[in-house]
Formats: C-alpha cells, structure tokens, sequence
C-alpha cells in the first residue's frame, strides 16, 4: 500500500474539481485556456486539502522511527533539561507502518511542485489571463497588449510590498539575507495576505453553514426568502434585458454604418457573432452591404471604441443569459416548496408535483424514490435531518472558535484538535490520526470555500452554478483559493501543534512545514500576526449572528432578506405575486399542449388520410383548371400548402363564426387578405368554405356548422 493511498487521492481530487468546475463552467464556450487555469488552481488547492493528513501520519510515524533509533532504556532515564522536556518519550506501543505510509524524499518535491506551481498561478498567470478575457480586442496582439497595460499597477504593487519586506531584512543587523531568507520573505508575504483573508471568510462561514442548515428545516422560512430572491431577480433580470437592448442598438448602428468593404468590417463581424441569434437574423435581414462606403463625407467609429463595445457585448450577453438561467431554477424551486408546502397536509402520504419534470426520470430512481418515500423524506424526515446536521456543524464551529483562540497555548494544551491528535499519537492509530486530521481541515476548508462560491461582488465576480459563470469570476475564484489554501493548511498544523514554531518542540516536522520554511526570519510576523489575528474570528462570528453586516448593507441600500423590515416584506409580496403569475402561465401552457396533444392524436392521422383520398378522386378538369388558375396567381401571390395549413388549424381553438358576415372562409389569412385563394377562380373562392366537399363535387351548405375537427371525407 505504500504510496498507492496518494495516488489515489490524486485521481480522485482531479475528478471532484472536473466535477465541481463543470457545474459552474461551460466547457463548450469558454476558452480552453479558461478551463485549463481555473482547473488546474482548483485541482491543486484541494490536492492541498486531501493529501495534508497523510503527511501528518507519516510525520508521526517518522518521529516514532526516529525516537525509537535515538534512545533506549538506560539513556531515556538520564535525559534532562529542555531536551527532555521538548522529547516525547517513546510510547511502548510498536512503531508499525502505517497503511498511507508515503516513503522518504517524495513529500518534499510534490509538495513544492504543488506550492510553486499554484504560487504561479494566483500570482502570474491567473491575473494576466483576467485580463485577457476580459479585454475585447479582436486579435491575440490585442488581447495582450491591454491584459500587460492592466496588469501593470497589480504586479507594482505587490513588488512595492515585497520590496519593503526586503529592505527590513536588509536594514536589520542580526540578520543576513540569504536565498533560503529571501524564499521566506516571499512565502511569508503571501500567507500574510491570504490569512488576513482568510479569517474574515472563516468567521462568516462558521456561522452561516450551521444556521443556513437550520434554517433549511423551516419549510415558511425558505418560502418567503426564495419569494424575496425571485423580487430581486426580476429587477436585475429587467436590468440585464435593457442593457442587452442599449448595446444591441449600438451594434445595429455600427452595423449599419460599415458596410461590407470597410477595413474594420471584420470586427463588426466578430461583434455580431457575440450577439444572441434573433438580433443577428434582425440586423442581417436590414443591413444592406452592397453600399460602398465614403469615408469624406461619413463618420465610422474608431478600432477603440469598437474594442470596447465588443467588451459590452461580451458582458451584457452573458449576464442576460445568466439570469434567464437563474430565473427559470428561482421558479422551479418556488414551485417545489410550494408543493412541499401543500403535501404536508396531504392524508394520502403521497408526494404530488404540480408541474411533472420535463426531462424523464431514471427508472431506478423512480422505483426506490417513489411518492411515498418522497412525501416522507420531504415532509418528515428531511427537517430533522436537517437540524442534527445543524447542531453537529455548530460543535464542530464551536471547536474551531476555541481551538483559534488557544492553539499558542502548549503548557496545558488547550486546543481540542492538538489534544485529539496527540491521544490518538499515544497508541499510534494512524487511522483515527487520518480521519480526525481530514475531518478538521475539510470543515476549514468548507467555511472557507462555501463563502468563496457564496460572495458576490457587485457583477464583476459571481459564481452562478448550472454553467452559467464567466471567465473572469471562473478565475478569480482560482486566484482566490490559491492564495487561501497555504494559509488555511499552516492554520490547521498550528491547531493541532504540528507546527514547531507553535509546539516549540525540537521534533521533525511535517514535510509541508519544511517547504514552507520557519517564520523566524520575520518575528514580528510568526510571533505576533500569526498567533493574535486568528483571535478575530469570535468578533467576526458575533457580527455574523447579528448580521450586522447585512444590516449595513440595507441601511446602504442593498436589499437584504430580514424579517422584520417593511423593504423584505413588500419584496415578498412582490416576488409572491411574481410566482403565482408564472405558475398561472405554467399552467396555460400545460394545458394547451395537452389539448393539442390530444386532437393530434385523435384527428391528426384521419384528416392526412382524408385529404390524400380527397386529393385522389378529384376531378380531372378541375385539377387542370386548378392547376393553370395556380400557375397564373403565381406570380402575384405565395403557394400555400394547404393541407399542411388544415392540419395547423386543426390543433388550434376554434374561432366563432361570424354570421353577419357577407362570406365564409374557413380561410384567415386569406379572409384578412380580401383576395381569393390561389388556384381557385373568383366565382368558387367564397363559396367553398360554406359547403362540404362530399365525393368529386360540392353541395349547398346545410346551415349546419361542421366542427373545427370533422372529418372530411367521402
């Protein structure tokens, strides 16, 4: 089994962030690049996540080996002073190999690889990559040329930052700068930044996670809150339409100014292939390119502005397309808790869906999950499920605040993950050490991660799932967890005291703490910055409580959902009314294609048959008379297929018959029109429709009204 463990966590992580990324990405539009990048951040970060607690084993099997080689009997009695105090004395349980067991030299060079690689990517390639997708230049010159330009300022300012770290190493005596110091400063620069971040998403989502799950369980609660998103998202949803028309009106007016022979008319094509297809089929049928154009007497619009309506295009799609999206999922989950709503009454104990799910269900879901184990999963079970999960995920929140505010203390150890790792370190069960390490830092990571997919910033960063997240909020969101995962991992080895700068024990660390390197070198910052700040997380948790935050997002303007404001309460009734509208017209068009669907069914063979027996006995001298009135109104008139029009008719409603009108036509088109059909002379076009076709000729109407869907035949 050694090293089989790590190759499977490798595999499996690649899968989960394929999985994860396919959710919110879209693999067919999206640049490769894009894809690649973004996968490649979150594959390593989580690689981070998944591969820790098989160091921590290894490490503590090593210091067994190690303790186990260096002292005996007779020595481990007469050792003395701070070595002793700082030794573990070995436990008189066996030093076995673990089953993870990872051999000697292949941590250190996959954890660098891992470290250095991601290093890169958050600070280098991901910011430049942005910026590329966001430019709107036409070509890959282009592209590059305004990603450089933007980057400019961000890479000034982080040097500026590392050159005063650099300086302070410089100016002070009792310290001489080296490569290894110099890696330091640089790692310490990073991790400074993604801790001070990192508290402040720790301390949101410690709260948060327990109380959304607890809040899960109140069915009203979820109602009303989902009433008040739909009310928010029909307001961005109309924003989102009106810009989408603005900037397609300037398209048009580009469009229609540069003609077919214009320099910059390969632009404007690369434009108009960014635009949703009704408004290319629109500017394509009124833009006439057989003009030339003048340049003396004609304004055109430069290659600049060009670039930039090319950047508003790209935007003011995707953010339409987004929430079309989005608003469509808001209503089928209005709709599922309103159904959960009704069946919680229901005495047959069987769940009922108003709308059926278009896309077929698979049979052997719909063996084992059937209406009854649904209505209890959904009335009964599925609300305690709920609250215990939000009960565990508060003790574990709990420890975390505990642990944050005590892990410095060594002498008596106060952090509950240190204490829970060095009981299992006593008897060496290295399966409870994985299962304990993974646990904890998984719970970090979920605080941390949740809150990253959870923020929004304004419209420029949005991770929205069902493929629906752009480029730019794909990529931020990798920069982000590069930068939050190495502190996160430091953070959890300081927890459990496997870090030597906070046991300050003399023991080997972790093979990921030795390519980090020792905070020394900077003593402000390992024994200041990173013991005191992480205490900030009780305040951040207070303020998350309260939602104090959100509290100041609405006296700022920003609507938030809260209960005892009078903006959430008409913005529910707002999106309440929304939902019963588009349920309302959810059902309309249920039943019209039911119908449809029936008369279809019912009529739709028999009258094809009918028409292809009418079309058969028809007199001959008709036909030939038909057929030279045909060839002449050709010319002044379209060909109507008219038994493909008969059939149409047939799965429309029927339409009440005039009688004070002059004339019948079973005709609308050609009534509107005040013209006699093709193929018909003047004498019979007015008259067909009052009669009924019975045999090879027509006999005087009866006064009685054939039904829309009668049969005509023989």
């Amino acid at each position: 089994m050694s090293g089989a463990a790590l190759g499977l966590e490798i595999v499996f992580v690649f899968f989960l962030a394929l999985f994860l990324l396919h959710r919110y990405g879209d693999f067919k539009k999206q640049h490769r690049l894009v894809i690649v990048g973004t996968l490649l951040a979150w594959y390593l970060c989580f690689l981070i996540v998944f591969i820790l607690p098989l160091d921590v084993s290894t490490t503590i099997y090593n210091r067994c080996k190690h303790a186990a080689a260096n002292s005996s009997p007779t020595e481990s009695s007469n050792i003395t002073g701070l070595y002793a105090a700082a030794t573990p004395v070995p436990s008189p349980h066996p030093c076995f190999k673990p089953w993870s067991y990872i051999p000697d030299g292949i941590m250190p060079i996959f954890w660098r690889v891992v470290y250095w690689t991601s290093q890169f990517l958050t600070w280098i390639l991901l910011p430049f990559m942005q910026s590329y997708a966001r430019s709107g230049g036409f070509s890959i010159t282009g592209k590059i040329k305004t990603a450089l330009i933007e980057n400019a300022i961000y890479y000034g300012t982080y040097l500026l930052i590392f050159g005063a770290f650099l300086i302070y190493v410089a100016v002070n005596p009792h310290l001489h700068l080296e490569w290894n110091q110099l890696q330091t400063i640089g790692i310490a620069a990073a991790n400074t930044w993604g801790l001070f971040l990192l508290v402040l998403l720790l301390g949101y989502g410690l709260v948060e996670i327990p109380r959304s799950y607890w809040n899960g369980a109140k069915r009203g609660y979820l109602l009303m809150k989902t009433y008040f998103k739909a009310a928010k998202l029909m307001t961005e949803k109309a924003d989102a339409e009106e810009t989408l028309e603005d900037v397609m009106e300037e398209v048009r007016k580009v469009n229609e100014s540069i003609k077919y022979n214009h320099p910059l008319r390969k632009c404007v094509d690369t434009i108009l292939k960014k635009c949703p297809l009704e408004y290319q089929e629109k500017m394509g049928r009124n833009m006439d390119d057989y003009e030339d154009f003048d340049e003396k007497h004609n304004t055109y619009p430069s290659e600049k502005s060009l670039v930039k309506l090319h950047k508003q295009v790209i935007y003011s799609v995707q953010r339409h397309r987004r929430t079309q999206v989005q608003w469509q999922i808001l209503l089928e989950q209005a709709f599922y808790l309103e159904d959960v709503a009704k069946n919680e009454t229901s005495a047959t104990c069987q769940f009922v869906h108003t709308f059926q799910s278009p896309e077929p269900e698979n049979r052997f879901i719909q063996y084992f999950y059937n209406p009854t184990v649904e209505w209890y999963w959904e009335c009964l079970l599925r609300p305690w499920f709920y609250r215990v999960l939000a009960v565990v995920l508060s003790i574990f929140s709990v420890i975390v605040v505990w642990s944050e505010c005590t892990f410095f203390s060594t002498t008596p150890v106060l952090s509950l993950f240190a204490v829970f790792i060095q009981l299992a370190e006593k008897t060496y069960n290295y399966i409870y050490i994985e299962i304990a390490c993974f646990l904890s830092i998984f719970f970090l990571s979920i605080c941390v991660y949740s809150t990253v997919f959870r923020i929004r910033v304004f419209n420029y960063y949005y991770l929205a799932s069902h493929h629906q997240t752009d480029a730019y909020s794909l990529l931020f969101s990798g920069m982000l967890f590069c930068r939050l995962t190495p502190p996160l991992c430091l953070n959890f080895l300081g927890l459990t005291h496997m870090d030597s700068s906070i046991s300050h024990q003399n023991t080997q660390p972790t093979a990921y703490t030795s390519i980090m390197g020792s905070m020394k070198v900077l003593s402000f910052i390992a024994d200041g910055f990173y013991i005191y700040y992480p205490m900030l997380v009780v305040i951040l948790c207070i303020a998350t409580y309260f939602s104090l935050g959100t509290r100041c997002l609405n006296l700022l303007g920003f609507q938030q959902f809260m209960g005892d404001n009078d903006m959430t309460s008409d913005l529910v009734d707002e999106g309440k009314e929304l939902i019963r509208r588009e349920k309302r017209k959810r059902q309309r068009q249920e039943e019209g294609e039911n119908r449809r669907r029936e008369w279809k069914e019912r009529y739709g063979h028999s009258r094809e048959d009918s028409t292809r027996n009418r079309n058969v006995h028809i007199d001959p001298k008709e036909s030939n008379f038909s057929d030279i009135s045909t060839n002449r109104s050709s010319k002044y008139t379209r060909a109507n297929n008219r038994t493909e029009r008969d059939r149409i008719e047939l799965l429309q409603d029927a339409e009440p018959l005039d009688f004070n009108a002059e004339t019948f036509t079973d005709d609308p088109l050609e009534s509107e029109s005040g013209r006699p059909r093709a193929g018909l002379p003047w004498w019979r076009s007015g008259w067909e429709s009052a009669c009924q076709c019975r045999g090879h000729g027509f006999e005087p109407w009866s006064g009685r009204i054939p039904h829309a869907a009668e049969q005509l035949g023989p």
